[in-house]
């Protein structure tokens, strides 16, 4: 029996049209429109959905480390040019960089309120 395989994170749309274009500026996905509530970046082998009909939940208070139900995490070599591209494409940043055991990590809030992280392992 194979197990099942994650490949899907579907995020809510306050604003289908400036959410893609956030997402887009800072990692460059393109998106297959599916209709006019649902859109989707496809990236090898995961696909990132966007949602109207879905709501965003409750925002955590600034600098909170943890989030609102599952939080979803990039990893990249360089924090802070990704600080700066979140901030240049409208995002606001809620938590500052961190560290925690083997790595940083800083959250931030995507023009539909929901909130992300990206982190940076260690490499000493």
């Amino acid at each position: 029996m194979s197990h099942p395989v994650l490949n899907n994170i579907e995020l809510p749309a306050a604003d289908m049209t400036s959410t893609k274009a956030f997402y887009t500026e800072v990692f460059g996905w393109s998106w297959i429109d599916y209709g006019p509530t649902y859109s989707a970046a496809n990236l090898s082998n995961f696909e990132v959905g966007l949602s109207t009909d879905a709501a965003s939940a409750e925002l955590p208070a600034a600098d909170d480390q943890s989030g609102v139900g599952p939080l979803v995490l990039f990893q990249t070599e360089d924090l802070d040019a990704l600080i700066a591209s979140v901030e240049a494409a409208g995002g606001t940043i809620v938590t500052q960089t961190f560290d925690f055991p083997g790595g940083s990590r800083f959250h931030f809030r995507d023009p539909s309120n929901n909130v992300l992280g990206i982190y940076r392992l260690d490499t000493t």
